[in-house]
């Protein structure tokens, strides 16, 4: 299985604080997926341009990345800009995802609500957007695995 995960942060971009993120997120997937996992890493700032390139790259070459993930960018800041790029870039949706990482986030803190979040598929690519914070990144990243492991099996027609 190939993952990207892209951090999406103005400020991690510039080098100003370093990402935490998109390492947790990686730690994370490593853990729940032992065996036969390739990651590529990114950070972009929240720029349209850059956001698509990486995702661009993420399904081209030879072997697409099952899944992208990308952290940052998906609140109601002016430069929130994740889940409306990630909307355009993805040819179908799948909410059931980003609304139950929303709803288990809720749990956590109500602020959650505020989070636009977005996943789709683009292709044989599942994205799927996640806040930047750790925390939430810890709990999305978790709920992830089991749908990280069954989704490409559907997408090849394997079944259920």
């Amino acid at each position: 299985m190939k993952v990207t995960v892209i951090t999406i942060s103005d400020r991690a971009s510039r080098g100003e604080y370093e990402d935490l993120s998109g390492p947790e997120i990686i730690r994370i997937l490593r853990e729940g997926i032992p065996e036969g996992l390739e990651i590529a890493y990114a950070v972009v700032p929240d720029e349209a341009d850059r956001i698509i390139a990486e995702l661009d790259a993420a399904i081209g070459g030879d072997e697409p990345s099952d899944a992208v993930i990308t952290t940052g960018g998906t609140g109601i800041g002016p430069r929130d800009i994740t889940p409306d790029i990630s909307r355009e870039w993805c040819e179908k949706e799948l909410p059931g995802i980003a609304e139950h990482i929303r709803s288990e986030s809720c749990k956590e803190t109500p602020m959650a609500m505020l989070s636009r979040g977005y996943a789709g598929l683009r292709g044989t690519t599942v994205l799927i957007n996640l806040p930047g914070s750790v925390k939430a990144v810890r709990l999305g990243a978790r709920l992830l695995i089991p749908v990280l492991k069954h989704a490409p099996l559907m997408i090849r027609g394997e079944g259920h």
